[in-house]
This record gives C-alpha cells, sequence and structure tokens, in this order.
C-alpha cells in the first residue's frame, strides 16, 4: 500500500510553546490509501467542496469565527486525489475517526465511497437534530454507512481483537492492514485509524488528543488548541485515560506505531516537509 499524508483543510495560526518550530495554521491531517485490490481509502475527509463554497450553510458561522478556516478548494480532499492522478470515483472506502464537521465535511464529494465509522457516533450525529455539533448537510446525500459496536461484550458487525494492548476492529471490506482502535472521550464513538505501513503501524488518532507536547511526560496541553479539545469532550475522565493509554502504546511499542492526531501541523511536517525532523512524542 502507499499512503499519502494530507491536510484536507487549513485553519487558524498556531505557535509552539517552545523555541524551534515556525508558527503554522492548524491542519485536518487526513490520509489517502492506495490499495492492491480495494481502490483508493480516505482516512478522514477534512472540510469538503461545499464547506468552502457555503461555508455559513454547512460549517456554520460560529465554527467560522472560532475556526478561521482558509477555505480553500485546492485543500479539499476530492481536489487532492485528482491532483495525484487519481479519479476521485475510485475512493471505495472513507474511515473517519468520528462525525464533527472537520472530519466529515468531504463525505459528499465522494458519493459512491462505504463511509465506516462506530456506531455509537453515528447515533449522536443523527440524534443532534438542532445541529449544535454536528451538520447533517455532510450526510444528506445518504452514505453507504458501515457500522460497528465498539463494546467488548456487545454485538460486533466483525470480530473484535487485541491492537497492542486496545480492542480493535478490522473495518469489513478492507485489506488486513487497516483497523478501528476506539479511542474514546472526545466524541460518543471517537476511534483512531490504524494502517499498516510497512513493518510498522501508523494510528490516525483524530481528535483523542490535540498537540504532540501532550503525549509526552509533561502532558503540555497547546493553549489555544486546549480550549476546543475540553469544549468539546463528551467524557474528560474517558479522554485523559485514552491519552494516558497512548503515551504506554508509545512508551512500549513505540519502535512498532506512530501516532499522530488530526490538526498538529508539526505532527503533519513529519510526513510532508523534506529533509525536516519534526516533534515526535515519542522522544
Amino acid at each position: 500500500m502507499k499512503i499519502h499524508h494530507l491536510n484536507c483543510g487549513s485553519v487558524r495560526t498556531i505557535e509552539a510553546t517552545y523555541e524551534g518550530p515556525d508558527p503554522a495554521p492548524a491542519v485536518n491531517h487526513c490520509l489517502l490509501v492506495e490499495t492492491d485490490a480495494h481502490g483508493l481509502v480516505l482516512v478522514e475527509t477534512g472540510l469538503g467542496l461545499g464547506d468552502v463554497r457555503d461555508p455559513e450553510a454547512t460549517l456554520g458561522a460560529d465554527w467560522i469565527a472560532m475556526a478561521e478556516p482558509v477555505l480553500d478548494e485546492e485543500e479539499t480532499a476530492v481536489r487532492q486525489v485528482a491532483r495525484l492522478g487519481h479519479d476521485p470515483a475510485d475512493v471505495r472506502h472513507i474511515l473517519v475517526t468520528h462525525l464533527d464537521v472537520d472530519h466529515c465535511g468531504g463525505l459528499p464529494d465522494f458519493p459512491g465511497a462505504r463511509v465506516h465509522v462506530l456506531a455509537d457516533e453515528l447515533a449522536a450525529a443523527r440524534a443532534d437534530v438542532t445541529g449544535g455539533r454536528y451538520r447533517a448537510a455532510h450526510w444528506a446525500h445518504g452514505p453507504d454507512w458501515v457500522t460497528y459496536d465498539h463494546e467488548p461484550a456487545g454485538t460486533l458487525t466483525a470480530p473484535a481483537e487485541d491492537w497492542f494492548g486496545f480492542t480493535a476492529v478490522r473495518p469489513d471490506g478492507l485489506p488486513h492492514g487497516f483497523r478501528l482502535v476506539p479511542l474514546g472521550g472526545h466524541t460518543a464513538g471517537h476511534t483512531g485509524i490504524a494502517v499498516r505501513d510497512g513493518d510498522r503501524w501508523l494510528l490516525h488518532c483524530g481528535d483523542a488528543y490535540y498537540y504532540h507536547r501532550e503525549l509526552e511526560d509533561a502532558k503540555e496541553p497547546h493553549p489555544v488548541l486546549d480550549v476546543v479539545q475540553t469544549g468539546s469532550e463528551v467524557h474528560r475522565d474517558l479522554r485523559l485515560g485514552t491519552q494516558a493509554r497512548l503515551r504506554e502504546l508509545i512508551r512500549d511499542h513505540g519502535d512498532r506505531v506512530e501516532v499522530f492526531s488530526a490538526h498538529d501541523p508539526w505532527e503533519l511536517a513529519r510526513y510532508t516537509t523534506p529533509h525536516r525532523t519534526a516533534p515526535s512524542p515519542s522522544r
């Protein structure tokens, strides 16, 4: 498999809390995975064409004022897929960590894709009829949802398994190198997404944490990103417990697993900036 790291939606510019990295816009870190027999797989979608063209209709004025999105059509996943030489219709699967606006805004741009999500997350999004958190416009086209119950004792639509000490589910119809790894606390059904990259795994942690220094010993949050993080959590103790488990994962299996979050621009730079070594929480 070939993996591309994409920024599908720059937002507010932030500064690091230490000397070294330049200020940078926070990002929406997505993956495009080229598979041998299962077409293209998109991990997260970031903001979509509809968000860029009519932001108040799909993102809302409050979110726009908070996030300060750049709203560049060329940053949308559908445009980036095409620039990489692919037909966007070849995106057959989309895996989302959760359904907040900046993680699933591009769903309408890939109407033929199967969309994999935890069942609790989809239920919470559908129940939010006032649009307080979620935006029904992002799934008004009627996606082909594939849902998973992540409770170990519950009924599973795919067999649960151990993944480096976490309960994980292999997504239906995808090759062996993909897993949904529930990482609770941020939303009702938040999950990480693991992708095999050679002899290592990449774990997209979504919004389980926001800043690479949170996973270091000092557990340092980012002063701007943490306002969003704490303001949007549904279960504080569970969120903090998830972060503690991620620190253990890095400590015990950092030689086999790389982790990154959705919005940290310096983590994205590890994969997209040539000849640059960006900060890593495993150091």
